[in-house]
């Protein structure tokens, strides 16, 4: 009876095997596959190109060699394989369950843009980019005192920088070392002119650019003065660009300007150090320190580098914790808020080189002359 037992069992198997309900989804996932290997850029429906990334609600970035277009929002619609290319753009317009909608436009030629819909895994939007994986080392250059650099790629040369938690940032801003600036109250608005008044005498603080504008808007703005430095600060916004800047004016006796920074200024009045960490408008963020010779009213480059992977967020929550120690708030270069999402913020500690700044002594040995 056991063979015959065993005989009936592989019998069954067999014929499981031939199961035509088997053969038939083998069929169909064959005539599927096919129909995907033959789909191309002509089955996804033709859209006006993006000519203004301002009216693109957010963009798509992938680490992937190649990514997946398909023609409607579902997994088993019929998709194509295109390989990544870091020169093209993924504009997205919609979000689903498990993917985006995008504008994409072929070979970057804008009047032959399609509408696609990409997986979420595949892609993360501009809302979602954290510092994961970045190399927040990367500079673009780099000047230390007199000394440019555009061969140095790396921040390591200067310092240490990383990430740290908001936890450690809050904690660490109790007890930061900046200098607060503060209102002078003599220093006023009056007639579209930002005036000083001592002793009933009035002063013109004259600035680079017209106060005002053609609609009546101001171009700069007083934030305070520099109790160590003596000095009065104005944020400055040309009503012609998009550049912001700083800009500090000595009011005794002549209201003349004596430095500026290209950002928010963060002050060690120990070391006359004025200081700022802002975002680039080519690239990344820039990360500068200057001493002020009150005396001459100068200013002298101590170190500036070009951070390329991170862009700065509110500039005025950047500190000094210690003489070494700068923390910011910072975003990933591409990050932005769409659609009621805001972007993640991350936190920055750098932390430079104890002998940064110290001129180091040539030995000088008077017998190097000497023939051997």
């Amino acid at each position: 009876m056991r063979p015959l037992y065993q005989l009936f069992i592989s019998s069954t198997v067999v014929l499981m095997g031939c199961n035509p309900q088997n053969k038939s989804s083998e069929n169909q996932k064959a005539e599927t596959e096919v129909a995907q290997k033959t789909i191309a850029f002509a089955d996804f429906k033709k859209i006006k190109g993006v000519d203004n990334v301002q009216e693109v609600p957010f963009q798509l970035f992938t680490k992937m060699d190649s990514v997946r277009f398909f023609v409607s929002p579902n997994k088993t619609a019929a998709h194509l394989k295109i390989a990544y290319n870091k020169l093209d753009n993924y504009y997205g317009f919609e979000e689903f369950d498990d993917f985006y909608s995008i504008h994409y436009s072929i070979n970057n030629t804008i009047s032959n843009s399609i509408e696609a819909f990409v997986l979420k895994s595949e892609f993360t939007a501009s809302f979602d980019l954290t510092l994961k994986g970045v190399d927040l080392y990367e500079i673009r250059s780099s000047t230390l005192k007199d000394s440019q650099d555009f061969k140095n790629k790396s921040f390591s040369k200067y310092g240490t920088i990383t990430e740290v938690s908001e936890q450690e940032f809050k904690a660490a801003s109790t007890n930061k070392i900046d200098e607060v600036l503060v209102k002078n109250p003599q220093v006023k608005l009056k007639d579209n002119n930002w005036i000083y008044t001592e002793n009933s005498k009035e002063t013109v603080i004259t600035q680079h650019e017209n106060v005002s504008t053609e609609d009546g808007t101001l171009s700069n703005e007083y934030i305070g003065q520099s109790p160590s430095l003596h000095l009065e600060v104005f944020k400055e916004n040309p009503a012609e660009t998009t550049d912001v800047y700083y800009s500090f004016y000595n009011v005794k006796p002549t209201a003349g300007f004596s430095l500026f920074t290209g950002g928010y200024p963060h002050i060690l009045p120990s070391k006359n150090w004025i200081s700022y960490i802002g975002s680039n408008n080519d690239v990344g963020s820039n990360f500068d320190i200057s001493t002020y010779a009150e005396q001459s009213h100068t200013q002298e480059n101590l170190l500036y580098a070009n951070f390329t992977n991170f862009k700065i967020g509110d500039e005025t929550k950047a500190f000094w914790a210690d003489d070494e120690t700068f923390y910011a708030e910072v975003y990933p270069t591409n990050s932005a808020s769409s659609n009621g999402k805001k972007q993640k913020a991350a936190f920055i500690k750098i932390k430079l080189k104890a002998d940064l700044f110290r001129m180091k002594k040539k030995y000088y040995n008077p017998y190097s002359n000497w023939p051997h």
